[in-house]
C-alpha cells in the first residue's frame, strides 16, 4: 500500500471505526453557512425574486446542492488526509501559495470595511439618532475583534448558532407574512430561463453562501475536534443540515421578492442598502414591529459574516504562515512543534490577521475605495471559487487522498459543474468591473 493511501489516525493504515452521526453535535456547517450568507447575498436574492417572481426557484435548489458538494469535499479532504486545505494547495505547486498570499491580504483589507459597514447599516436604522454610520461600523469591528481574540471556537460556534436561529426565524416569518403563492412556488422548481435572467440565475446558484469561508470549513471541523475519517458521517450530516437551512433562507427571500416586490414592480437598491429599502416597504405594509424584527435579522446576517470571517479566515492565515515556515525549515531550526488545535487561535499570525481585518480597513470608511484596489479585489475574489472547485477536483482524484475517500462519480459531476459555473461567474464579474 502506498504511503498516500494510508488513512491518518491508525498505525497500520486501517480506517478508524466510524462514529455515530448525532444531531446534537451539529455546528461547523452552521458556522460556515451563516458566514457565507451576508446582507449582499440576501439583496441579490430579493432582486431576483422581484424581477422574475418564482421562476428561478429551481436555481436556488441547485445552488444548495452545489454548496453541499463543495463543503463536503473540503471537509472530506481534511478528515481523510489529516492535512489542511492549504497544505493540499501547496502540494499542487508554488503558484497556489502566491495566489493565496496576494488574495488574502487584499481581500481582507477590503472585506473588513465592507463587513463593518454592512453590520452598521441596520444598527443605524434601529437607532437613527445615536451616532453616525462610521461610528457604528468601527464599534462593530472592535467588538468582533475583542470577541474572537478572547474566545475559542466553541464559544464562536455558540454565538453563530444564535445568529442562525435569528436569521432563520426572521426570514421565514417575513416570507409567511407576505402570503406565498405555493402553486407558483412549486411551478418555479421546473428549470426555466426567462429572457434576461442568465446573470441572476448564475448568481442564485453560485452566489449565496459561496466565499472564502467555504475553504475555512475544514478548519472549523478540526477546531471542533473532528480530526480523522471516523468523523466523516458526522461531517456529512452537519454539512447537509447547514446548507439545507441556507436553501430555506434563499427560498424565503425569493418568496419575499416575488410577493412583495414583483407584483408591485418595486425596485430595490443594489448592495446592502437594498435591505433598508425593504425595511421601509415592510413598515408601510405590516407596521413597525415587523420592520424592526427584519432589521434585527438583517443585523444577524451581517454580523454573523463578520464574526465568521474574523475567526475562520484568521485560522486559514495562521495555517498559511505555519506551512510557509515549515517549508523553509524555520520551525524545525527553532525547535518549534506544529501548532495544535486551540494554539492556532492564540498564535501571532492568527491575531495579526485579526488586526489586519479590523484596523487598516477603517481607513476605507472615510475614503472611496481606490480604483486599483477595486480592480484587484474584484479579480482576485472572482477567481477564488473556481480556484477552490478546481483544486478540490484535483486533490480528491489523486493519490494525495486515501483511495477509500477519493471522489466518486457524483462528487466529480457536482464539483465539475460547480467549476464550470464559477468560471462563468468569474468571467461575468471581471467584465462588470470598472476598468
Amino acid at each position: 500500500m502506498a504511503a498516500e493511501d494510508i488513512t491518518p489516525g491508525t498505525s497500520d493504515g486501517a480506517a478508524p471505526p466510524a462514529r455515530k452521526a448525532s444531531w446534537k453535535m451539529i455546528g461547523p456547517g452552521m458556522v460556515v453557512a451563516a458566514t457565507g450568507v451576508g446582507a449582499g447575498d440576501l439583496v441579490a436574492t430579493l432582486i431576483a425574486g422581484s424581477k422574475f417572481g418564482y421562476t428561478l426557484m429551481w436555481a436556488a435548489v441547485i445552488g444548495c446542492i452545489i454548496k453541499i458538494a463543495l463543503a463536503e469535499a473540503t471537509g472530506r479532504w481534511h478528515l481523510a488526509t489529516g492535512r489542511t486545505i492549504f497544505d493540499g494547495w501547496r502540494s499542487l505547486g508554488p503558484w497556489t501559495t502566491v495566489y493565496f498570499a496576494v488574495y488574502v491580504v487584499i481581500w481582507g483589507f477590503v472585506y473588513g470595511a465592507t463587513a463593518m459597514s454592512s453590520s452598521a447599516l441596520p444598527l443605524q436604522a434601529l437607532f437613527p439618532d445615536v451616532m453616525p454610520l462610521k461610528a457604528w461600523a468601527i464599534i462593530t469591528g472592535l467588538i468582533g475583534l475583542v470577541f474572537v481574540w478572547t474566545n475559542r471556537y466553541a464559544i464562536v460556534e455558540k454565538i453563530m448558532m444564535v445568529f442562525v436561529g435569528v436569521m432563520f426565524l426572521v426570514v421565514v416569518y417575513v416570507a409567511i407574512r407576505v402570503s406565498p403563492h405555493l402553486g407558483d412556488a412549486f411551478a418555479g422548481l421546473l428549470p426555466v430561463l426567462p429572457s434576461g435572467s442568465m446573470i441572476f440565475t448564475l448568481g442564485l446558484i453560485g452566489g449565496v453562501g459561496g466565499t472564502i469561508t467555504m475553504a475555512a470549513y475544514g478548519y472549523w471541523i478540526n477546531a471542533k475536534g473532528w480530526a480523522d475519517s471516523s468523523w466523516m458521517k458526522m461531517m456529512r450530516l452537519d454539512n447537509r443540515v447547514a446548507y439545507i437551512t441556507t436553501g430555506i433562507f434563499v427560498v424565503a427571500m425569493l418568496i419575499v421578492g416575488a410577493e412583495l416586490l414583483h407584483s408591485s414592480q418595486i425596485a430595490l437598491a443594489t448592495g446592502d442598502k437594498g435591505l433598508l429599502d425593504l425595511d421601509e416597504i415592510l413598515q408601510k405594509r405590516f407596521g413597525s414591529s415587523t420592520s424592526t424584527l427584519f432589521l434585527i435579522g438583517f443585523f444577524a446576517a451581517s454580523y454573523s459574516s463578520l464574526v465568521g470571517v474574523w475567526h475562520g479566515v484568521s485560522l486559514m492565515f495562521a495555517d498559511f504562515v505555519e506551512r510557509l515556515r515549515a517549508a523553509r525549515g524555520l520551525a524545525a531550526e527553532a525547535g518549534v512543534a506544529p501548532l495544535t488545535r486551540g494554539e492556532q487561535e492564540r498564535s501571532l499570525p492568527f491575531r495579526a490577521y485579526l488586526l489586519w481585518l479590523t484596523f487598516p480597513p477603517m481607513v476605507l470608511l472615510w475614503l472611496d475605495q481606490p480604483f486599483g484596489l477595486v480592480i484587484a479585489y474584484g479579480v482576485l475574489g472572482a477567481f477564488f471559487m473556481p480556484f477552490l472547485a478546481a483544486t478540490l477536483l484535483w486533490l480528491l482524484n489523486s493519490k494525495r487522498t486515501p483511495r477509500q475517500w477519493r471522489n466518486g462519480w457524483l462528487s466529480n459531476v457536482l464539483l465539475g459543474a460547480s467549476c464550470v459555473l464559477f468560471v462563468a461567474l468569474c468571467v461575468q464579474q471581471v467584465r462588470e468591473l470598472p476598468w
